[in-house]
């Protein structure tokens, strides 16, 4: 209808499984379109490949330049001491063993518990009827709430569920805008993921999806979770040096002191060094901070 009006269509913000572009009746509903946006790379060269090359462009999802607000953390929720979960009805829908994924949540709770000082903050992230993440959230709290080490985020903003996320020391999550928010909050991130969106995000960021991604469909056993996570921890330092040697080689170009480069960039010199050493994580909006006080060009920053 909006074609032959003459309407200009976007589709916006896209994953497509490769798979689907095979089909001819999918690819006269994408020539359609006056342009289409992918988010990843893996639906972007589905595309290119399925002849859809004019109108077509890879643009990461807006949901990384989403704002952060932290408000005031709920008892037994320490900041940099817990571990983020999120889970969603439509990845327990997607498992190919029954009741899989919900066994791999509980053994990794326990786990968490048992083997570190960390709690654990249960995270929704989607709230409509019929795909709510609290009515699975809701029976791993049930189940673990006496430890009194658990603690159950409730429906809130995104920018205030990206402001609890940013607060954990890692994230393990299904939907895929919890995950970019741990993502762009430089927070060790693991997706319990069903589709091509969090295969193609992960390569985009880390060169590959493996190790970064546990498909569901692929579950099998109870502690492949726990070994995600044990995985995850091991990367904490790579994910904090790798930060911090950026900054480091980019700061060696610039003719600024350190002291001179935290009064520009608003935080204190202790906070600088302890970033410039590894030591913190700082978040994007201290980031882009630090980018402005080192003059940075659009490409450094990036």
């Amino acid at each position: 209808m909006f074609n032959r009006q003459g309407a200009k269509t976007v589709l916006l913000g896209c994953s497509i499984e490769p798979e689907l572009l095979a089909e001819p009746d999918i690819i006269d509903d994408m020539r359609r379109y006056s342009s289409i946006i992918a988010r990843e790379s893996i639906t972007w060269q589905a595309l290119q490949d399925a002849g859809l090359k004019d109108n077509t462009y890879l643009v990461p999802d807006p949901a990384f330049l989403l704002e952060t607000i932290k408000k005031p953390l709920p008892e037994n929720f320490t900041e940099g001491g817990m571990v983020g979960l999120n889970v969603s009805p439509l990845v327990v829908e997607n498992e190919a063993v029954p009741g899989i994924t919900m066994e791999n949540y509980r053994a990794l709770i326990r786990h968490i518990l048992d083997t570190t000082q960390m709690n654990v903050a249960l995270i929704p992230h989607v709230v409509w009827k019929n795909n709510d993440d609290r009515t699975v959230l809701k029976r791993l709290y049930e189940d673990f709430k006496e430890t009194g080490r658990i603690v159950l985020i409730e429906d809130c903003g995104c920018e205030e569920l990206k402001g609890y996320i940013a607060r954990c020391r890692f994230f393990i999550g299904a939907r895929t805008h919890a995950t970019i928010a741990a993502y762009s909050s430089l927070v060790p991130t693991l997706v319990v993921g069903y589709s091509v969106k969090a295969r193609g995000i992960a390569k985009d960021l880390f060169g590959t999806w493996e190790d970064y991604v546990l498909p569901v469909q692929s579950l099998r056993q109870e502690g492949e979770l726990i070994e995600g996570f044990e995985w995850l921890k091991n990367q904490e330092q790579f994910v904090n040096k790798n930060v911090a040697e950026l900054l480091n080689h980019l700061f060696e170009k610039k003719n600024i002191s350190k002291a001179a480069l935290a009064k520009q960039s608003g935080m204190s010199e202790i906070y600088l060094h302890q970033i410039f050493a590894g030591r913190r994580n700082p978040s994007r909006n201290r980031l882009l901070c630090l980018c402005y006080g080192l003059d940075a060009s659009v490409e450094e920053t990036q």
